[in-house]
């Protein structure tokens, strides 16, 4: 099917604005042009793309499909021709990488300081999910790589090495403080309030299996979207809750957590870098991938 890629241009602006007039503005056309080409699109994709409304147009499900990839292709598409633009200057382009919060605040943001130092000119996007998210758009290409915490599951064309293993532990608020004294088994634990990331997350389905694995039904009372959001509720005795360690060790120190030992080995957990082995990086993306790993520990 021999399409002109034109049009395929002038249907991104369309679908992004969701108005014929403002993407005609931003393409320096005009409307009536702008219709034309998408009703020429429409009918040698044969379907409809979008469906007229009071404000605008709305995309029609095989519309969605089709700017699904002409997004991430025309993003693709300025990438290369900002490094075509800046070859001249070494250092240059964007790179957007997925990362969750636990790999965020364990390991990203030392290294980001010192990268930025080096290459000032490489702007960087990141783009914070959870781990099966951004597994999801790593897969559609949105991303260049990713920087995600176990457990996973990742397609056999990508590859995946660690970074970092991290330990977590059980805490809670100062009024946990007389569970302290000894090592506790999950079964006297099991009536306190529980905090933790909540359904759809990664770190949710772990607990549950590890909890399943030791014959208990634990259900969270609370549930939060990111590992940023539990800490003040732990330290606010809401419940209590598994954290990284590093995370919880300055509250610890100040006496605002307190650790519950438990006797039975956690689940090992860790960081790392994760990229489609089959699709290319471009320059700004393979240095900063190419520097993580030299940051590995």
């Amino acid at each position: 099917m021999d399409i002109n890629f034109e049009y395929y241009k002038i249907f991104y602006y369309v679908a992004k604005y969701g108005n014929i007039t403002k993407a005609a503005e931003a393409l320096g056309s005009n409307q009536p042009n702008v219709t034309r080409v998408m009703k020429l699109l429409e009918a040698q994709l044969n379907c409809r793309l979008f469906v007229r409304e009071a404000r605008g147009v709305s995309l029609t499900e095989q519309g969605e499909l089709l700017y699904s990839h002409a997004e991430i292709a025309y993003r693709h598409l300025l990438n290369a021709q900002e490094e075509i633009n800046r070859q001249g200057v070494p250092g240059c382009g964007t790179v957007e990488i997925g990362a969750t919060e636990t790999a965020l605040h364990l390991f990203l943001l030392s290294v980001l300081h010192d990268f930025k130092t080096e290459y000032p000119a490489i702007r960087i996007k990141i783009h914070n999910h959870t781990t099966l998210e951004t597994i999801k758009h790593l897969i559609s290409g949105k991303l260049d790589f990713a920087v995600i915490t176990t457990p996973f599951e990742a397609p056999k064309n990508f590859s995946c090495e660690k970074i970092l293993d991290f330990k977590e532990i059980l805490v809670g608020g100062t009024q946990y403080r007389n569970l302290c004294e000894k090592e506790l088994d999950l079964k006297e634990v099991k009536a306190c309030s529980w905090v933790g990331l909540g359904r759809g997350s990664a770190t949710y389905d772990l607990y549950r299996n590890f909890f399943l694995e030791h014959r208990l039904d634990i259900e969270l009372d609370m549930e939060v979207a990111t590992s940023d959001l539990m800490l003040p509720l732990l330290e606010n005795n809401l419940g209590i809750g598994f954290v990284p360690e590093k995370l919880a060790l300055p509250l610890l120190e100040k006496g605002k957590l307190v650790q519950l030992p438990v006797n039975c080995k956690l689940p090992n957990r860790s960081i790392q870098i994760v990229a489609d082995k089959g699709r290319g990086k471009s320059l700004a993306a393979d240095t900063f991938y190419k520097y993580l790993k030299c940051r590995m520990v």
